[in-house]
């Protein structure tokens, strides 16, 4: 953008040079004995521009690593008069001087090198920088050439009496190439604007030159790439076609969607030079594909239900329709307060993740579990077969069938039950995260699902459980209270319903439990609630539970929690009849329990490892410990 003879932004342009003189005068250093500086800074009389002012300068910059000789000192400080220079234009001040002085004498004077040579080596020479902004430009007649449609002229957003600032100026353009290209003009141009002082006011006439082209549509699709996946599949997943309106963000979309898949570790777009006769342009997608089996081992502690170690074997591509199947294998209750034994957990599953339409997955899964905790000793093998649609790109809903045959021991009597569910649910997730790992920053999940289900056994029975799940977290950043992803506040939700089942029908292993980190962190897992005679758990048939956290980051890697979590179980299974309870044990067993607590963080590619230590605020049952410790990778939630 250029105004009168003058450019508005060509100091911009400028800065290849400006930084290649700045680093000849670094390498000047070695040419003498090093000069030792102080830069002090006069205001400019904006925070903004003083912090431009500061992080643009190389006499800052390269102060403590590019030591210089007093030739290159001054060579520095006459780069960035012109630099310091370009940055108050920026900000829509173009009759703005800058003036540099070294130990009060201009960089012109001729003897500024000797007397640099003399300065004793224990003191600084001092560089003073000062600015003169002079007055601020504003925007004055704006004018588009070309032919451009109404919402692409709408979209610049600029308007007569704003501060000329060129950034400000060169974003509208970028919006109206945008809209442009959205509105299927593919090879639309926006020039950078020129600009014209007005001859007797601060103010600056902007003229953007547009050409628009020729609205078109997507062409031939073309996927490259391929070596074990089907480009069958491929052409399935993809939610572009040949003939829908060129439109960059459904392009993108469309990558994003064949990144998502899970069997390509890059997908690149590139599209056509120019239109075909039929005003067509073609897309070509470029894929890398995966490694097509990986092995991850994962590890996790708490001081209520101990150390848990296992592997995962995953085939990303098992029919070449980037099928996945996992098979893993993990060890549970390694000690642990609120465990009795060793526990397992191995499994299989096996994902179609476009089962009769691009949308739709459809997942097979069979587990072997055995638990051994305070509240029942559990061996079962469960499985089920899921089905879930994609509704739109925060929307989801599924459906199933889930079977369990299991031997649970309460309170030394054992029950066989078999269980067969029909799950029904409704997701939300506004996160837009890849992976569950990721750290949370904005946005909100939540799910509701509800499970008729029928148990069969020595208690036969029907019973509904229903479950409401939701987390929103909220980035301080939108209050300007903090940097972008720095600071968050993390909040959660859950409740609980059992219906139906009564008189200890009721499975111990489909009640409710508080306490442990899915729930009330501080407390020891399944203690919160009404307990047996001897301080065991008796599960409810209600929960409600909440959490608040605040997550602070602190540098690149390191960062903090502080969190209060609640939340309490309500019972009205009876214990069997060979079982007591002890007024002192089941006083007020529905009161609200509170924890508190704070963890540290250690950010890595793949997610937050987490350390939380809690502790909870009111005693509750012979086994309650004075503080639990928790420890994973990922978020508590």
């Amino acid at each position: 953008m250029t105004h009168g003879a003058r450019p508005k932004v060509r100091g911009l342009q400028c800065w290849p040079l400006l930084v290649a003189c700045g680093f000849a005068g670094a390498r000047l250093a070695a040419a003498a004995d090093p000069t030792s500086y102080r830069v002090e800074f006069g205001p400019t009389g904006s925070d903004s521009m003083d912090a431009t002012v500061a992080a643009t300068s190389e006499l800052t910059g390269l102060h403590d690593s590019g030591p210089v000789s007093p030739f290159g000192l001054i060579l520095r400080a006459r780069a960035d008069v012109g630099r310091l220079k370009t940055v108050l234009e920026s900000f829509g001040y173009y009759e703005a001087t800058v003036t540099i002085t070294i130990d009060g004498r201009p960089l012109t004077d001729p003897t500024l090198a000797a007397a640099l040579t003399a300065v004793p080596k224990n003191r600084d020479a001092r560089v003073a920088v000062t600015f003169k902004p002079g007055p601020l430009y504003r925007i004055g007649r704006i004018d588009v050439d070309g032919a451009v449609p109404a919402a692409a002229r709408a979209a610049l957003g600029l308007a007569p009496g704003q501060p000329a600032v060129a950034a400000t100026v060169l974003a509208g353009g970028a919006r109206m190439l945008s809209v442009l290209e959205e509105s299927g003009h593919a090879f639309a141009k926006v020039d950078p604007p020129v600009a014209y002082e007005q001859a007797h006011a601060p103010l600056l006439d902007l003229k953007f030159h547009v050409e628009a082209g020729p609205r078109v549509r997507i062409g031939a699709i073309r996927i490259v790439g391929l070596k074990r996946v089907h480009e069958a599949a491929v052409i399935k997943r993809l939610s572009l076609h040949a003939g829908e309106s060129y439109a960059p963000s459904a392009i993108e979309r469309a990558r994003a969607d064949l990144l998502n898949l899970g069997v390509f570790a890059a997908v690149t777009v590139r599209t056509g030079a120019s239109a075909d006769a039929q005003g067509r342009v073609p897309i070509t997608f470029t894929v890398r594909e995966r490694p097509l089996r990986a092995v991850a081992v994962n590890a996790a502690y708490s001081s209520d239900l101990g150390g848990s170690g296992g592997v995962t074997w995953t085939d990303r591509n098992m029919f070449g329709n980037a099928e996945q199947l996992t098979l893993s294998a993990l060890v549970t209750n390694i000690g642990g307060g609120a465990t009795t034994g060793l526990g397992y957990d191995a499994g299989a599953k096996l994902l179609n993740p476009d089962f009769r339409r691009r949308d739709q997955s459809l997942q097979f899964a069979i587990d072997g579990v055995r638990q051994s905790l305070l509240a029942y000793q559990q061996r079962a093998i469960t499985s089920g077969t899921t089905l879930n649609r994609g509704l739109s790109r925060v929307w989801s809903v599924n459906a199933g069938v889930t079977t369990a045959h299991e031997r649970i021991e309460q309170e030394s009597v054992t029950r066989y039950y078999t269980l067969i569910a029909i799950p029904i649910g409704v997701s939300y997730d506004s996160t837009n995260l890849k992976s569950p790992l990721d750290d949370p920053l904005h946005g909100v999940r939540g799910s509701v699902t509800v499970a008729p289900t029928r148990s069969i056994g020595a208690t036969s029975a029907t019973f509904v459980i229903t479950q409401a799940r939701l987390a929103a977290y909220l980035d301080l950043d939108q209050w300007k209270i903090a940097a972008p992803g720095r600071s968050v506040v993390a909040l959660r939700a859950l409740a609980g319903l059992a219906q139906g089942a009564g008189d200890y029908s009721l499975p111990p292993d489909q009640r409710f439990y508080g306490g442990g980190a899915g729930t009330i962190r501080g407390y020891r897992y399944q203690s919160v609630g009404p307990l047996f005679s001897d301080g065991n758990p008796i599960g409810g048939t209600a929960i409600v539970a909440g959490s608040v956290e605040f997550r602070q980051r602190f540098g690149r890697r390191f960062g903090v929690a502080l969190f209060v979590d609640g939340g309490q179980v309500r019972g009205s299974v009876p214990p069997p009849t060979s079982v007591t309870t002890q007024p002192n044990l089941t006083t007020a067993p529905n009161a609200l329990r509170v924890g508190v607590g704070a963890g540290l963080r250690y950010y890595t590619p793949i997610g937050p490892v987490r350390i939380d230590v809690a502790v909870p605020t009111r005693s509750y049952g012979p086994h309650q410990d004075r503080f639990e410790i928790y420890a994973g990778l990922g978020q508590a939630f």
